[in-house]
């Protein structure tokens, strides 16, 4: 009766009422575990990260005898593994005379999850019977550790598969933004299920392949496979950065049509695709109807309205963020120095800037400092700017200096602009870029003898034109759809 008790708290998912009852109404009153109590108690323990608490349950199978019953044993192998004691679990294996398939299994998930493949692989070699989901748990290792190689010679030599192996190859070639490999094994599994077009989708969505990823939701909704809460995230996400507004819509119908409830996440997604598309009044409407708003979700908010010119909405946003929301974070205070720079709001930035670290206690970032720069330069305050290039670190990411650089050019302030060429120079000597961009600012002020030497100073040197300086101003809803997108592989790949 104890255990049916038990077993009832964790079907529900109450962890802790099942060991708040094993103790005061089994240990209290001196009702004796059997075999059937000792493994709910584990998966008790391991469910809430307890290690303490199942050290102490495990010193009572020993008292009682039952440390050699296969189930109670196979349970501690798990409990262990979970809380991350491989050591522990292994010793209970080998101290085990008998083991079946279970045991083996839970001592490779085990080496598995905590990312000691190389015992994993010894444990695999030693057995005489595997089944698929030995199979799953090896490929999964060596898919987690980017070892596609591996992966496939296991995947070759299964004696049988099932859609979850398949997924797992899948899996692999999108975390190596493999997209042809991984669309092949997709072409040729023989059943697929909803994870298998969310991996691919999140994939294309990863390499920028936006079209594919519409693409690609279409056929799945064709093939009568209903797309959940990933699968929209995703393909909302793809809307966002084509700008293809009546397509968001549509998916945002289909959501209605459906009865799909959006979660927070998801939410998220289909505000910031109105936000990006300009339908900041439809954003708005998604905002305001979500229970919870994470700081992402305002933050697209603030981006939205920043990046289409409305900055006295952007900051009435983020005073309402302060009264009623989450702590704004360093990608808040960005959204809000953007907002400014766009509708020209120079002391406002400058406030915001002071703000962020006075009341926030935020380090600014090299991009903070690049957005009140270019702010500055706005209002052709040459010397704060110059001031302000001066203080930011030397050691900072290229498209920082290129930002500068081009707000300088941008404001006629020639100086800093040949300052930081320089500096991107000696920071990247063999790239192409900094070097064009100081014979641009040469060629600005007519000195010619300068744009002569340097391309003689070019002459003998080996340049990679490969490197880009991105335009932070339009990257903004970028990051945020970014921070969906991750969420969303993760939440596919738990």
């Amino acid at each position: 009766m104890c255990n049916t008790i038990m077993r009832s708290f964790v079907n529900v998912n109450d962890p802790f009422g099942a060991l708040r009852f094993y103790y005061e109404k089994m240990i209290a009153k001196w009702v004796l575990p059997n075999h059937y109590t000792f493994p709910l108690v584990a998966k008790v323990c391991a469910d809430i990260g307890s290690l303490r608490e199942g050290q102490k349950v495990h010193a009572l199978v020993v008292k009682f005898g039952f440390e050699l019953d296969l189930f109670v044993r196979n349970s501690f192998i798990r409990f262990y593994s979970v809380c991350g004691r491989t050591s522990d679990a292994r010793m209970v294996f080998d101290n085990g005379f008998v083991l079946d398939l279970v045991s083996w299994n839970s001592m490779i998930d085990g080496y598995v999850k905590n990312g000691e493949l190389g015992l994993a692989r010894e444990i695999f070699d030693e057995m005489y019977e595997r089944d698929i989901f030995t199979w799953n748990s090896m490929i999964s290792g060596y898919v987690g550790v980017g070892d596609m190689e591996a992966a496939r010679g296991l995947f070759d030599k299964m004696p049988s598969r099932d859609v979850v192996s398949w997924n797992c190859m899948i899996d692999g070639f999108a975390r190596i933004k493999d997209v042809s490999m991984a669309a092949k094994f997709f072409d040729e599994m023989p059943l697929r299920n909803v994870v298998s077009w969310n991996v691919m989708l999140a994939l294309y969505l990863r390499c920028k392949k936006y079209s594919d990823c519409l693409r690609f939701f279409d056929m799945m909704v064709g093939g009568d496979f209903v797309p959940d809460e990933a699968s929209l995230v995703s393909v909302l996400t793809a809307c966002a950065e084509l700008k293809m507004l009546d397509q968001g819509k549509w998916v945002h119908s289909y959501m209605k049509d459906n009865g799909i409830k959006p979660d927070m996440l998801l939410s998220t997604a289909l505000l910031t695709m109105y936000a990006k598309c300009g339908a900041m009044d439809l954003a708005r409407e998604v905002f305001d109807k979500m229970p919870e708003k994470s700081v992402v979700s305002w933050n697209s908010m603030i981006i939205g309205y920043g990046i289409h010119g409305h900055g006295d909405k952007a900051l009435e946003m983020f005073r309402e963020m302060e009264k009623g929301g989450p702590m704004p974070n360093d990608a808040t205070f960005m959204s809000v120095l953007s907002a400014c720079s766009h509708s020209g709001m120079v002391w406002n930035g400058w406030w915001y800037f002071d703000l962020m670290h006075r009341k926030y206690r935020i380090q600014p970032k090299p991009e903070h400092y690049g957005c009140l720069v270019d702010l500055l330069g706005q209002a052709g305050l040459k010397e704060p700017s110059e001031d302000l290039t001066r203080k930011t670190h030397t050691e900072v990411e290229p498209t920082l200096w290129g930002d500068l650089l081009s707000a300088c050019r941008a404001h006629c302030i020639s100086e800093p602009g040949e300052i930081l060429a320089k500096q991107l120079i000696k920071l990247f000597p063999n790239h192409v870029v900094p070097y064009l961009l100081l014979s641009n600012t040469y060629v600005a002020e007519g000195r010619w003898d300068d744009v002569e030497n340097l391309r003689m100073t070019l002459k003998n040197k080996t340049l990679n034109s490969k490197m880009v300086f991105t335009s932070r101003r339009h990257s903004m809803l970028s990051e945020a759809a970014a921070q969906i997108k991750l969420s969303n592989i993760d939440s596919i790949r738990t």
